[in-house]
């Protein structure tokens, strides 16, 4: 697992968090995870997957994912950040 920032320019921010946890679900997992899951869209596949959340805390979304690494996954978490005018 690792931790980061969906917006990268709060990196350089003292005060600021990572917001964003990056983590891969091995196919043993996805089949743990499974077990007793009846709805498919809620059903986990083996690969990188993202959700908000701050360290030590409970995530604050469900898992994104599963995409085929981890920078896609933290670019798929970071998408759109550019674009704001904090």
């Amino acid at each position: 697992m690792s931790q980061a920032y969906s917006d990268p320019k709060r990196e350089s921010d003292p005060h600021a968090l990572p917001d964003v946890e990056v983590f891969y679900v091995s196919a043993e997992e996805a089949r743990e995870r499974n077990e007793g899951v009846q709805d498919h869209e809620d059903r986990y596949e083996p690969g990188w997957y993202w959700w908000s959340c701050f360290p030590g805390c409970l995530p604050d979304s469900d898992p994104i994912g599963p995409f085929a690494t981890e920078a896609e996954a933290l670019a798929d978490a970071q998408e759109g950040a550019e674009d704001d005018d904090d």
